[in-house]
């Protein structure tokens, strides 16, 4: 096991031995109880059966039989989700067939940051992530199910579902993924498009025309954003079939995958005190090993701030400096869009995560004595595939068939991490420094000042921003304005760096998997909303960033200057909204940005 990454573990353990004791406490409580559907009241139980088949209410009704809770994000606006509408059916038609039960337990709202993106609702999609988390919560409540197969898969839905389902953590739990959409428009098209859009050589029809190509089909976006890191990192940390990520909706080995989670999940759920518990499957092990995975593949900086709420939520405390420690030891193994050219489906032909995990096991950067919620961790370097009777079956996975794509064993495309903290004297941000190109990564001048991206996309169009700059967004924060990703900048910035210009983005704001290849440190805190000196900038201040040394520095005296008084508008209306809420109870992206 490489050393640096036991002594994170041994780290986090110390960190967390009485958080994680608080927390296995009460989950053994819960578990203590016996199967929970068994002390409910009869009318309790009417109300369960009520609207069942008489097969389903037999089988619910017998408490020796397993009765699984699904939690589903489907909708069909949007790709990733729609084809979750047959899946309770054939979750339900597959342990039916052995004397079980499922029902759907509830659902969950699923916004689509690509379709919020630049606009309104943009601020309230970090805040989904804890509505998601508490929805999951209630509907796991009702105390009737004995397992749990969570329904998610973009942005703040995977994440929002895992830190709800972690408070039932007595009750073995697996995500259930849909699969990414067919290739389209390759990724490089779609960039120079949108910067040609921007600058004004191409009119709105060719760039939706372009984008409809790209966007086409059911499935998940093709880039490596946060929606595919979701699916990355859980089946690394266990939480779902080996090799189940990214296999197509419509390809027949995913329905077979869906049918198997369904069957497997409930003999295991069988059992009080199950060994396969949600709470024992996610350990420090398992946390670590989505850290590396995240880490290997260059995946979603929103993850930055996920699994620091996910960890937290069951027990473990972890911080940036975990994940910075784990950087400077766990090298790029993966190349996709925004960190090459190639997509998820390139990836998947390429040996997808059963590859990837069996690369980093062999150079000792995971944890093989993990315990996933399948099998062991030995299961999941293997990738599954139908043989000739169309039935399930796993085969050791290879090396990677695409070296371009993933590395081999001997291989690495960067030494280090996809991801960088990067510290100074105006706080500490994140780099995506997987996207961006070595000569890019240090960047020295003066201070654009300003305080949404709109306003950047207005100076850029009178023609203000033709110079060397760290373009400053900042009251992006989560106590601000809800932490929006602020893409609008990217082909604006793309554009500028193709004009010759060295050009950075220094903000507290978010901008998820696709920053692409602008240096950009986001996530500043503390925010300019808390006292954070980016609120003490004004356009001029000579600005460091350096993501090759990892530092952030403003390079004159602020201090003592007064900060700016710009308050963040209430966009939803003055405290009586979803918002306000979460404005109140928010933390720092630091600690995760979470509230639940």
């Amino acid at each position: 096991m490489n050393a640096v990454v036991a002594e994170v573990a041994k780290v986090i353990i110390q960190r967390s031995k009485q958080s994680r004791r608080t927390y296995l406490n009460n989950i053994k409580a819960q578990a203590n109880k016996g199967k929970q559907r068994s002390g409910l009241g009869c009318g309790n139980l009417a109300h369960t059966v009520a609207a069942s088949s008489d097969a389903d209410k037999v089988a619910i009704l017998d408490f020796t039989k397993t009765n699984l809770g699904i939690v589903t994000s489907y909708n069909d606006m949007l790709s990733a989700h729609q084809p979750y509408s047959n899946y309770p059916e054939i979750i339900k038609g597959a342990v039916t067939s052995l004397g079980n039960s499922a029902q759907i337990a509830g659902g969950v709202p699923a916004m689509c940051d690509g379709i919020t993106q630049g606009n309104q609702g943009m601020e309230l999609s970090l805040f989904s992530r804890d509505l998601i988390a508490q929805a999951t919560a209630i509907s796991l409540s009702h105390n009737t199910f004995d397992g749990t197969l969570l329904l998610g898969v973009c942005d703040k839905i995977a994440p929002g579902q895992l830190i709800g389902a972690l408070a039932f953590g007595h009750l073995p739990t697996a995500f259930v993924p849909s699969g990414p959409m067919a290739s389209g428009v390759s990724n490089d098209e779609k960039v120079k498009t949108r910067q040609q859009f921007v600058a004004g050589e191409i009119d709105k029809s060719n760039l939706l025309a372009m984008e409809c190509k790209s966007y086409h089909s059911a499935g998940t976006c093709t880039f490596f954003g946060t929606a595919n890191t979701n699916q990355l990192v859980l089946e690394a940390m266990g939480l779902m079939l080996p090799g189940s990520a990214f296999v197509h909706p419509n390809d027949p080995l995913r329905n077979k995958l869906t049918q198997h989670i369904a069957t497997y999940l409930a003999s295991v759920s069988a059992i009080n005190n199950s060994p396969k518990a949600l709470a024992y499957v996610v350990d420090e092990k398992s946390v670590i090993n989505g850290l590396v995975a995240l880490l290997a593949a260059g995946g979603s900086t929103n993850h930055t701030i996920h699994l620091v709420a996910i960890a937290k939520a069951a027990g473990w405390l972890i911080n940036w400096d975990d994940l910075d420690k784990l950087s400077q030891v766990v090298p790029m193994l993966v190349k996709m869009y925004p960190n090459g050219s190639a997509d998820i489906n390139d990836f998947q032909n390429a040996g997808a995560v059963p590859s990837l995990m069996a690369n980093l096991a062999q150079r000792g950067l995971i944890f093989m004595d993990a315990n996933p919620v399948y099998g062991s961790m030995k299961d999941y370097v293997t990738s599954p595939y139908l043989d000739a009777n169309q039935e399930l079956n796993y085969q050791h996975a290879t090396q990677s068939s695409n070296t371009k794509v993933l590395a081999s064993y001997d291989h690495c495309f960067s030494p280090s991490g996809g991801l960088r903290l990067l510290s100074g004297n105006l706080g500490r941000g994140i780099m995506k420094v997987s996207a961006v190109a070595h000569d890019q990564q240090r960047i020295k001048a003066p201070a654009r000042v300003f305080d949404c991206q709109h306003a950047v996309e207005r100076a850029y169009k009178l023609g203000q921003l033709q110079q060397d700059s760290v373009i400053v967004v900042r009251f992006n924060g989560p106590s601000a304005n809800g932490m929006p990703e602020l893409h609008k900048l990217m082909p604006i910035m793309g554009n500028l760096m193709k004009q010759g210009f060295k050009v950075a983005l220094l903000t507290d704001g978010r901008l998820s998997g696709a920053s692409g290849k602008v240096p950009a440190v986001i996530h500043i805190t503390p925010e300019a909303n808390r006292g954070g000196l980016l609120s003490k900038i004004v356009d001029g201040d000579l600005i460091e960033v350096d993501g090759k040394s990892g530092k952030v520095n403003v390079l004159e005296n602020i201090q003592h200057r007064d900060a700016c008084d710009y308050k963040p508008v209430e966009t939803f209306g003055s405290g009586r909204d979803l918002f306000s809420l979460f404005r109140e109870s928010i933390s720092s992206a630091e600690q995760g940005a979470s509230i639940f």
